[in-house]
């Protein structure tokens, strides 16, 4: 009984205190101008997503009038919501729509993104617990230059692994998608590295004075406390993925295979772009990361923030 009143007495006790630091917050002119200029910054952020959400309803004289409106004539139901199903039936290009096309390219774009994650954060987590914890021969050398990789653009190394892809007989197949990002990136090496440092060793210390494996250690131990940077490992590497244009378009030849990124390119042509098919395709592809953004936005600014610290 006690302890239940000292606890809203405590309360009690505690709310004037923090509604006065609120008070404070508002009160405070630098704060108010901070948030001004961040809400204009969101605006001026958010304009080219709803641009392209507009236009995809839009006839096309309207997405080039002058002056500009965001907003399409009329009402919502007046909008002409066919671009749509115009722009599905031109990426299935007269086969049937849900073997072609769309639901194709989201499927193939799903499961290539979907097994890198899972991939990259196996390889990754194995290979940080090793630069941090094992001790081996040149192990402060190996993981500097692993990640001087980083400084290299993809543009240089593309075609020594057109090759290495072309005698493997993998080109115009997923797995140059899906191999090379598993077993290489240094980004999530060094992600998890630096969170593993973290971590202290008189847990591992303990775990092998019970005659605890290095396996089982890193499998029971381990990776629990990585599941923050994990996880924000996974949705950056997810995102990536389903937005990689560059590495498909080398790789990849059969329309069958190819994934969002193509499909929403054979909307623009050498001489005459179908805009309004554009905007269509580009909001279609975009919904799942909106989609995504939204349950894991937490996560995600987590793992921008932690990419940033330093342990």
């Amino acid at each position: 009984m006690s302890t239940a009143v000292e606890t809203r007495t405590e309360s009690a006790v505690d709310q004037p205190v923090r509604g006065h630091r609120i008070g404070r917050s508002f009160r405070n002119p630098a704060l108010w101008i901070i948030q001004v200029l961040m809400a204009v910054a969101s605006i001026f952020m958010a304009l080219p997503f709803l641009w392209m959400l507009f236009s995809s309803v839009k006839p096309l004289d309207e997405i080039f009038q002058q002056p500009p409106k965001l907003l399409p004539q009329g009402m919502p139901w007046h909008w002409k919501w066919s671009n749509y199903t115009d722009a599905f039936d031109q990426a299935s290009a007269g086969g049937a729509w849900w073997s072609s096309g769309f639901p194709l390219a989201f499927w193939n774009s799903f499961y290539i993104a979907t097994l890198v994650t899972l991939g990259t954060l196996l390889t990754s987590s194995m290979a940080a617990y090793a630069f941090a914890r094992i001790r081996f021969f040149g192990r402060g050398f190996w993981f500097m230059l692993f990640l001087a990789t980083m400084m290299v653009p993809a543009q240089l190394t593309i075609i020594p692994l057109f090759i290495i892809m072309g005698q493997l007989k993998w080109v115009d197949t997923h797995l140059p998608l899906i191999v090379p990002p598993i077993l290489f990136n240094a980004f999530g090496v060094f992600l998890l590295r630096q969170y593993v440092r973290g971590i202290p060793v008189e847990l591992e210390e303990a775990a092998q004075i019970d005659g605890a494996s290095r396996f089982r250690i890193f499998t029971q131990m381990i990776l629990p406390l990585l599941k923050s940077p994990m996880v924000a490992l996974g949705i950056f590497t997810f995102l990536g993925q389903w937005n990689n244009f560059f590495y498909p378009l080398i790789f990849l030849n059969s329309s069958d295979k190819f994934t969002l990124p193509l499909v929403v390119n054979q909307f623009k042509g050498a001489y005459s772009s179908n805009w309004t098919g554009i905007m269509a395709a580009a909001t279609l592809s975009a919904l799942p990361l909106l989609i995504v953004f939204i349950f894991a936005q937490r996560q995600i600014v987590e793992g921008i923030a932690l990419s940033g610290s330093k342990t």
